[in-house]
């Protein structure tokens, strides 16, 4: 199975790239292949209006890296871990742009939008979360959101870490050790019991049998 793991930082050395990489490591371990892709790395643009830059054989005008990253790491994976510092309550702005860039290839005027609309379905899907407020609810718009695209996707969450630090590095202090929970999120994402129960579901006696 391929994983593609997103860090949303601005920072390679910070306490989002080292739950991402400690991610990557659990997917690995597994025995899956990780992909570790870092947002300032393919996107250098915000979304934009396609009827204005649109290429005239419909492909997207925005000339930087997200395309080949959407189209050749996102879309083939089966598992999608992203990892963002908490930004004013939400999601930093380059994991906001990676979801808004994704209009550009999900859009009636992309050529392959039915066969990206495809795969875009059905993945199992990890959130990774620092920040240096302790707040237990700091992060529930976060969550919500990626609830809320999971479920329009028709993909699973699987698991949501927070870790926290105030400096570069300290999350590998936080004594929840977000690591390793991260590590293990990497490590169960295929294997990992999840339910989202409607009042019409099938459903055993019992959750762990």
């Amino acid at each position: 199975m391929d994983v593609m793991v997103l860090c949303a930082s601005p920072r390679r050395d910070g306490n989002c790239a080292a739950l991402a990489r400690a991610a990557a490591e659990g997917v690995d371990q597994a025995g899956h292949a990780a992909h570790l892709v870092f947002a300032d790395d393919i996107i250098t643009a915000l979304l934009r209006d396609c009827r204005q830059c649109r290429r005239s054989d419909g492909s997207c005008g925005i000339d930087d890296g997200f395309g080949a990253a959407f189209l050749e790491r996102f879309l083939p994976a089966q598992g999608f871990i992203m990892a963002t510092p908490i930004y004013w309550y939400g999601v930093s702005a380059q994991l906001k742009a990676f979801f808004d860039r994704m209009f550009c290839y999900i859009s009636a005027s992309y050529p392959q939008a039915a066969a990206v609309v495809q795969g875009m379905q059905g993945k199992r899907i990890g959130l990774l979360l620092s920040s240096e407020e302790t707040f237990p609810g700091i992060g529930n718009g976060i969550v919500h959101q990626i609830q809320e695209y999971s479920r329009y996707t028709h993909s699973t969450l699987v698991g949501v870490v927070q870790g926290i630090g105030n400096a570069r590095g300290e999350v590998a202090h936080d004594p929840a050790q977000p690591l390793d929970q991260a590590r293990r999120l990497g490590q169960e994402l295929f294997g990992r019991h999840t339910s989202d129960y409607q009042i019409d579901t099938p459903r055993p006696r019992r959750v762990w049998g």
